[in-house]
């Protein structure tokens, strides 16, 4: 049930100007959160599909371009074999139970980072649901997955030099990149309180805004999202310019 704070919120981000294109996420905390609440580390995993949910809804609601959530790193493959697979596990089974919505909702399905890391089952599902949604229209769901911004960076200047590329220009890096075809980022949220970007899209996120909030993952919901863009619209993008009030 929508509580009347959430609603004013609702309405005071439906009334701004300059809604956030492009919206990526770190996701933290849902071991801690499962720890708060005397459980395994699984259940905040579990827990945490469904601030996913909620926080594409808002975005489909916003008509927001694109959204790209930090899924699973490259440095997630060192915890536990057993957390790993359960999490490929919980990859496959919400994939199978959002795509019919996804689709009802115009919704299209991408991917960034190394998915031939990734198990037969998850990789192949992933690419059912991406083909399946391909023709979608509305917000962007981009899943980083077996993902390292250090490793994106790497991979891209390989590209070039096989692609015989003696020079080339920031147009032409950014094109070969993962996320190539998509706007950076305006605004990062980040839950759990941590400072860092913990190897995430760091060419992309050059100049986004970054927001930092306490919650973790697992309690993050569309109030989180909308107190997070009215934050945004405050800030002033100078992109290294100076500020007008200044000028």
């Amino acid at each position: 049930m929508i509580t009347s704070e959430e609603q004013e919120l609702l309405a005071q981000v439906r009334q701004t100007e300059r809604l956030p294109r492009h919206i990526a996420f770190i996701m933290d905390g849902n071991g801690r959160w499962a720890k708060k609440q005397n459980l395994p580390r699984f259940f905040g995993h579990r827990e945490g599909v469904t601030s996913v949910r909620e926080i594409v809804e808002a975005g489909v609601d916003l008509k927001i371009g694109v959204m790209t959530f930090y899924t699973f790193s490259k440095e997630n493959w060192k915890r536990p074999p057993k957390e790993v697979s359960a999490l490929m596990k919980l990859l496959v089974s919400t994939i199978r139970k959002e795509v019919d919505d996804l689709d009802e909702n115009n919704v299209r399905l991408r991917t960034i980072g190394n998915l031939e890391d990734l198990p037969k089952a998850p990789r192949e599902e992933l690419e059912h649901a991406k083909e399946r949604l391909q023709n979608n229209t509305g917000l962007i769901l981009n899943l980083a997955l077996s993902y390292g911004g250090r490793q994106d960076i790497l991979n891209t200047v390989n590209r070039c030099i096989k692609n015989g590329k003696k020079s080339i220009d920031e147009t032409d890096f950014s094109n070969a990149l993962d996320t190539s075809g998509l706007i950076d980022p305006d605004l990062l949220i980040r839950t759990s309180g941590e400072h860092r970007l913990s190897n995430f899209l760091l060419w992309q996120c050059a100049y986004t805004e970054i927001y930092i909030v306490d919650t973790f993952w697992p309690d993050f919901r569309k109030i989180d999202l909308y107190k997070a863009i009215l934050d945004y619209k405050q800030r002033e993008r100078r992109f290294g310019a100076i500020s007008e009030q200044l000028a």
